[in-house]
């Protein structure tokens, strides 16, 4: 029997790569040639990456993503087993799936490098190092799954808080950050603080290891290899997710799980953050943000899923559709060099000024959208054509 495709988690996959696509409005630049305006302040926030904790709608995009690969996994097992797959076989898949991942990964964000930049902290990595760990515990119960969040995230708790916090004579420069910067925290919190922490300790190690232009000391934003334990804590709860959509319980059902897991996580995550326990940062991904931003995930599903597959109503969700059907594809438009090259065409073919004909403070709007319209045809055309680049 084959295995039919879950139209709300392509339309929510959709609307993750379209926020990644979407960079190129470059809305930031629109706020700053228009201060004071509250209405651009509050969008360029949103396409923006918070400083350290909390966040706003664009730390969104890898959660969300990192999420769905969860949420689709039983279907894809269930599809490899429809056509007699094994486990060994299935295993193996995985493996090289995983690898697949981890080294497109590495080839784009080496794209403006004069060498190879081996750095595992993206989005496509992170998954890549988890996925294999996430496919093995699909194939046992449940209760497996859960104990295998639960030990992920306590585990990656325990290891940061047992990492000691730096002493008076810390070298902050060298860790790329201010003693007395201020989104640093106080107290326990503090062992959760921007490169003074285990996973930066790690990446000064791990990260020389291999061959580089210069020695790696610390990663600008904070970002961390080690970030893929709890990376694989949102696959697994996607799992969890994916196993209630593949069952056979009453689809009202399932949205109210959804609903319900959803409320329940962002709760516990937010007691996490605001009781000095656990912090909700997306940078160094805490156990807090997992179980935050899983909670987050769990609602847009849960949106998706009642508006489209129970009420039926898709014909407004067609555009998203066609990018979520092909997000490995829409993933290497918006991060490789793709969009460089409609966007210097677009120069090319139309004139140099022909972004400024709503003056300069929307130039990006008008260059941007046009690239977003010309990258969303590109993935019309593969679709009208059937062309779905998988891993």
């Amino acid at each position: 029997m084959p295995v039919q495709r879950i139209a709300s988690v392509d339309v929510y996959r959709g609307l993750v790569m379209f926020l990644m696509m979407a960079e190129v409005l470059a809305l930031s630049k629109v706020s700053d040639a228009e201060p004071g305006s509250a209405f651009w302040e509050f969008l360029a926030f949103q396409q923006s990456h918070v400083a350290w904790s909390w966040l706003s709608l664009h730390d969104m995009i890898q959660p969300s993503f990192t999420f769905l690969v969860g949420v689709v996994l039983p279907y894809s097992i269930a599809s490899r087993r429809n056509k007699g797959a094994s486990v060994g076989s299935l295993l193996l898949h995985t493996a090289k799936r995983s690898l697949i991942l981890i080294c497109l990964g590495i080839f784009l964000r080496s794209m403006h490098s004069d060498q190879t930049n081996f750095t595992f902290e993206d989005t496509l990595t992170q998954i890549g190092l988890g996925y294999t760990f996430l496919v093995l515990l699909a194939l046992y119960s449940q209760r497996v799954q859960l104990m295998g969040l639960a030990v992920v995230l306590i585990g990656y708790f325990a290891a940061f808080a047992l990492y000691p916090l730096p002493g008076p004579d810390f070298n902050y420069a060298l860790a790329g950050v201010k003693e007395n910067w201020e989104h640093n925290f106080n107290g326990f919190a503090a062992h959760w603080n921007k490169n003074t922490n285990l996973a930066w300790a790690f990446d000064n190690w791990f990260l020389n290891l291999f061959p580089r232009e210069k020695e790696f000391m610390f990663n600008g934003g904070g970002y961390s290899t080690l970030s893929f334990i709890p990376t694989l804590g949102t696959m697994i709860l996607g799992l969890l997710a994916g196993n209630v959509l593949n069952s056979s319980i009453a689809q009202i059902r399932k949205l109210r799980i959804f609903i319900i897991t959803g409320l329940v996580l962002i709760v516990f995550g937010m007691l996490l953050h605001f009781a000095g326990i656990n912090p909700v940062v997306k940078r160094i991904w805490t156990p807090a943000w997992t179980i935050f931003s899983g909670g987050v995930c769990f609602l847009f599903l849960a949106f998706f899923f009642g508006v489209i597959d129970i009420t039926g109503k898709k014909k407004w969700s067609f555009f998203l559709m066609v990018i979520g059907m092909n997000s490995i594809a829409a993933y290497c438009i918006a991060d490789g060099g793709i969009k460089d090259v409609i966007h210097k065409s677009l120069f090319i073919h139309l004139g140099q000024g022909f972004d400024q004909i709503f003056g300069a403070a929307y130039a990006t709007l008008i260059s941007g959208g046009l690239v977003l319209l010309v990258e969303w045809l590109i993935l019309y055309w593969m679709y009208k054509k059937k062309i779905f680049i998988k891993i």
